[in-house]
């Protein structure tokens, strides 16, 4: 029997991905007090490496050295952006953490750039993100900040690396080969923070949809929308990244959106679909 492949444009992939990790960093926000950010990062990755194996079961010794060669930076990067990224909001807001690490994505959109319009849709997003940024918080943890903007440097080096794999290897067979490395670096922190100790058959549940909501469905939409679309444009549409995060602690988690949050919302949105929309075919 052959396996189904995800056949979503490009654009919509992106969209998709976006709001099912964040619903999931909902759900790991309420693991971090019990089995804390490595433990969580841990399952999470754990988790979806089993969930892609059983779904996509590639052939290892068919890889070539070639396809080695990117696919294992791709998933030590994967896995260091994910637990470098939750010992980021287990110290900081969760918005506050998803501006910064838009931080690298960003950077990447610009140097990519090389049209007017394009700089006009990056400066837009980034009015967005400063409007999101709670940056009077004044009881913010100076290494979640650091770790927030480190998570962001993973994050592009995921975006060029994905890009790369999904040209040479089947976008499945990338994606799980990609999180085994994601859990054999990630793993270890895990046990040694001790967390995974408390686990119980109710959070260990919980992993699996945070691990389904917050890597398998998402990375796996992501890489199929790598392969068609240029790193540019996929970096300027993940800027509604802060939006979605905003917008579903308030759905999950009960924060209201001010006046500045909703500006944001607005702003990055057009962005969004302005640089969709100019893209060059």
């Amino acid at each position: 029997m052959k396996n189904r492949e995800i056949s979503l444009p490009p654009v919509p992939a992106v969209l998709l991905a976006i709001i099912s990790v964040q619903c999931g960093a909902a759900i790991a926000k309420t693991l971090f007090p019990t089995i804390g950010a490595a433990g969580t990062a841990s399952i999470r990755i754990g988790v979806s490496a089993l969930i892609l194996l059983l779904a996509y079961r590639p052939n290892l010794k068919a890889i070539t050295s070639q396809q080695w060669k990117i696919v294992i930076p791709y998933g030590l990067s994967l896995g260091a952006m994910n637990l470098i990224f939750y010992i980021a909001i287990e110290r900081i807001p969760i918005g506050l953490a998803v501006t910064l690490e838009f931080v690298g994505p960003l950077l990447l959109a610009i140097a990519g750039s090389k049209r007017l319009v394009d700089y006009c849709w990056v400066l837009l997003a980034a009015i967005g993100i400063l409007l999101i940024a709670p940056w009077t918080n004044d009881r913010l943890d100076p290494i979640g900040i650091i770790c927030a903007l480190l998570a962001g440097a993973f994050w592009s080096g995921y975006i060029v690396l994905g890009g790369r794999i999904s040209r040479i290897m089947n976008d499945g067979y990338a994606v799980t080969t990609g999180m085994l490395f994601a859990a054999l670096l990630v793993l270890p922190f895990g046990f040694l923070d001790s967390g995974l100790s408390n686990l119980t058959p109710k959070l260990f549940g919980m992993g699996v949809a945070l691990a389904l909501l917050s890597s398998a469905i998402p990375f796996t939409l992501e890489m199929k929308a790598l392969g068609k679309l240029p790193p540019r444009t996929f970096s300027i549409l993940m800027s509604l990244e802060p939006a979605a995060a905003s917008i579903c602690a308030f759905i999950f988690l009960n924060e209201s959106l001010n006046l500045y949050e909703i500006l944001a919302v607005i702003c990055v949105v057009i962005a969004s679909a302005g640089s969709t929309l100019t893209a060059k075919k």
